[in-house]
């Protein structure tokens, strides 16, 4: 049995050049907030909104708060997701919920949980690949990169090991 060699999509220095263009983005939807928060989905996810934060935090005036969404991607039904900071941190504010992959759309639904129990300012979602499989009434508002795949290919994307860095289709 062979087995078959993952594509290179986007290398290093496509995702940074993506990452940055991503932060611009936010910075020009949200130049009239005093501060944003962040909030990366374990895993891969929060890797890049600690990316995203760095890249914001060179370019806005305004503070960026970061906080982790813990949930188990594999589970089909999620028991209350938590974030892991208070409330009252995320009252109020500008919430950008971040990950790596937009696939159908279930781990991003359960991950607004949190923010759907407490009055926010505005909520909107950022991810690196969005596969445009939607299951889900959920979209990015902004997106690294849009990749048509089928439904048995599978989308992997390394950001916390710098020497294996890039988005790979399998």
């Amino acid at each position: 049995m062979s087995t078959v060699q993952p594509t290179l999509i986007l290398n290093a220095e496509q995702i940074r050049q993506k990452i940055r263009r991503i932060a611009f983005q936010i910075y020009e939807n949200n130049f009239d907030e005093s501060a944003l928060l962040l909030a990366g989905i374990s895993g891969e996810g929060y890797v890049l909104a600690q990316a995203l934060a760095k890249e914001l935090h060179a370019i806005a005036p305004f503070s960026v708060n970061l906080i982790k969404i813990d949930l188990d991607k594999a589970q089909k039904a999620q028991p209350a997701v938590q974030a892991d900071q208070p409330e009252r941190v995320y009252t109020n504010s500008v919430v950008i919920v971040v990950d790596d992959v937009l696939y159908t759309g279930r781990t991003l639904a359960f991950s607004l949980q949190p923010f759907l129990v407490v009055p926010v300012r505005k909520l909107q979602v950022a991810v690196l690949i969005d596969r445009n499989h939607p299951l889900f009434p959920v979209s990015a508002d902004y997106k690294g990169y849009e990749l048509s795949t089928t439904l048995t290919e599978h989308v992997d994307v390394v950001l916390s090991d710098e020497s294996r860095m890039g988005v790979y289709l399998k």
